[in-house]
């Protein structure tokens, strides 16, 4: 019979409708590979030469003011522009493009240069959910958008151009690839089976306990049987809320409780500040969409084994499919583990599930 803990393997990914391919028996493979040096980064609280402190100038030429909890501003280097047109061209079916208006905005979390979301306060995390909920529902009203991804990169190494706390929020005219692919699953699975994928999907983790991480009353954390990243995480609202707009403020107190506590599990097992990417998914905004989304959020860490060892999609993973060496069910012991060491424990957070 099929051991997951030893044998190759396919795993599915309902969300997606893709496949990555598992391979625990190569964790004993040697590495002779590129090591990152993860010295501890230090940062003053100011720095004067931050574009994204209050009161410095921008290199758009804008001065920030002098803010106190959060600031939101237009990227003065946008990756979309508002004024494009959204024509289409389309040369034999061969050469095809078309025109994508959108929107976006920096979110600073804190006027503090020298943070990171682990080592904020929950009222403090509270105020970005809040602009987060803010930014959903003012760029989502707009009729040339459709979709509002709101993300944070984390780290040199995934391409953060600045070591302030911050993140991103981009307005789309058309939904982004992995939504309309998450869009399908959950359409998919609906019609199958009646019900919400991810709120069966929660049932299914809790039951075993193999893969959780961490949860309080309104969120729980898991490392998803399908996950590709070595150490990524799914955090699932444990009510069926569809997106911001339908949190209470218990929900966003918690929230902001949990991404504390994952975030101070992964300082934890690696060294802070660690470098990710994270991203939350929720109902577009293009009016056609209906209650079968399931509000969650992605972290993707590249680091794998130790602190000092990343991977990122190479080779197979490119030409094929991807793969990895950690097991999901390994990566959750590890950050469990972890987790016990963590001496921040936000109160929102305090209902923690045990280790499974």
């Amino acid at each position: 019979m099929l051991n997951l803990k030893e044998h190759p393997q396919r795993r599915y990914n309902p969300l997606t409708g893709e496949w990555v391919l598992v391979s625990p028996h190569r964790l004993s493979r040697p590495w002779q590979g590129q090591v990152e040096d993860t010295a501890q980064e230090q940062r003053p609280a100011y720095d004067r030469d931050c574009y994204l402190c209050p009161g410095n100038l921008r290199a758009g030429g804008v001065r920030n003011p002098r803010y106190t909890s959060t600031l939101v501003f237009d990227n003065d280097y946008a990756a979309l522009l508002p004024g494009t047109p959204a024509d289409t061209i389309n040369e034999r079916d061969l050469l095809i493009a078309s025109g994508e208006p959108g929107i976006c905005r920096v979110v600073c979390f804190s006027p503090r240069h020298d943070l990171t979301l682990s080592e904020m306060s929950v009222p403090e995390v509270r105020a970005v959910v809040d602009v987060w909920v803010e930014q959903y529902r003012e760029l989502g009203a707009r009729s040339e958008v459709n979709y509002v991804q709101i993300f944070e990169n984390r780290g040199a190494m995934m391409g953060a151009s600045n070591p302030h706390p911050h993140g991103q929020v981009w307005a789309t005219l058309d939904l982004p690839n992995e939504v309309v692919k998450e869009q399908q699953g959950f359409t998919k699975f609906r019609m199958a089976h009646g019900n919400c994928l991810l709120c069966e999907y929660q049932k299914l983790e809790e039951s075993s306990g193999t893969r959780t991480v961490c949860g309080n009353d309104h969120f729980y954390v898991v490392v998803p049987f399908w996950a590709v990243w070595p150490f990524e995480t799914l955090v699932l609202a444990r009510e069926h809320v569809s997106d911001f707009g339908g949190l209470s403020n218990e929900q966003r107190d918690s929230l902001s409780a949990i991404l504390i506590r994952l975030t101070s599990i992964y300082d934890q097992l690696f060294r802070a500040p660690f470098p990710y990417t994270m991203g939350f998914h929720q109902t577009p905004t293009d009016g056609n969409s209906d209650h079968e989304w399931h509000l969650h959020a992605h972290f993707y860490p590249p680091l794998v084994r130790s602190a000092t060892i990343r991977k990122f999609m190479v080779g197979y993973e490119l030409l094929g499919m991807p793969q990895r060496d950690i097991t999901p069910e390994v990566a959750a012991e590890r950050l469990r583990a972890a987790a016990g060491h963590v001496k921040r424990w936000p109160a929102a957070a305090r209902s923690e599930i045990p280790p499974g």
